[in-house]
């Protein structure tokens, strides 16, 4: 690695510390101002030390990873039937125009309003959780894809057409493509939806396990730097899955926007 590089690389690195920083001295100044209640508010030192602790003793590990499993499911699930209808239905402006309504209002309806129906149609354990997350993730899906579908470039369309192409060619070979920028748009939306609906989940629908149950029963028992710790995993796990689709993103749609 040159000096260039290595500078580069510092200089990155100390950019993305800047957030994290400022975090922890808002959270300091509170605690030590009193702001807050200091049996409310604990101190920053105190919960990422104790949460960095139960990370290396996988005390954390279970409940990581059930959420995490369950995001995962939600999002697969959405993609493959959210990605199909969203290339069909952005094909022809007319046929998304008969249904963008439907899609709009649940999309615009917040998931957590389901859950009552999803319980009765699927009960109260994983299935349930899972599918009201892929709902939710599958209508982000499915708006984002037509919406790239309907505003592909239609120079490259008329292109191939000039050439000859036949229209599964020009299907896969101009639309499916020009499409994938908007894809991976739908996508880091829906994982952060699909996190939020499954937390919440965890929280109120029957879980045993599950960052969601353990900020819930945290707070029930008064576990204040455990509650908080379990948020800021929560939330370094949304933060990891959007970086993780940036960088598919960045090698799968590397001409995006040329």
């Amino acid at each position: 690695m040159t000096s260039s590089e290595t500078r580069s690389l510092v200089r990155s690195i100390a950019q993305k510390a800047i957030g994290p920083s400022l975090l922890i001295m808002i959270w300091w100044a509170v605690y030590t101002g009193g702001l807050i209640n200091r049996d409310l508010l604990p101190s920053p030192i105190t919960t990422i030390s104790k949460t960095v602790s139960q990370i290396l003793s996988g005390a954390l590990n279970e409940d990581f990873n059930s959420t995490l499993w369950r995001v995962a499911c939600s999002i697969a699930i959405a993609v493959v039937a959210g990605v199909p209808i969203g290339i069909v239905l952005g094909a022809k402006a007319s046929v998304y125009r008969s249904v963008e309504f439907l899609i709009d209002f649940f999309r615009s309806t917040p998931a957590t309003a389901m859950f009552p129906l999803f319980l009765l149609l699927f009960g109260l354990g994983d299935a349930a959780k899972i599918a009201v997350a892929a709902f939710a993730a599958w209508l982000v899906i499915v708006f984002n894809v037509a919406y790239g579908v309907l505003n592909a470039r239609r120079t490259r369309i008329l292109a191939a057409q000039s050439m000859g192409a036949s229209l599964p060619m020009i299907f896969f070979d101009v639309i499916f493509f020009e499409t994938l920028p908007q894809i991976f748009v739908g996508l880091r939306n829906a994982v952060s939806i699909a996190l939020v609906v499954i937390i919440v989940a965890e929280m109120f629908i029957g879980a045993t396990d599950g960052l969601g149950h353990r900020i819930i029963d945290a707070q029930i028992s008064y576990e204040l730097p455990d509650m908080y710790g379990s948020i800021l995993v929560a939330g370094a796990m949304g933060y990891g899955l959007n970086l993780l689709i940036l960088l598919l993103e960045s090698r799968l749609v590397h001409w995006s926007g040329r």
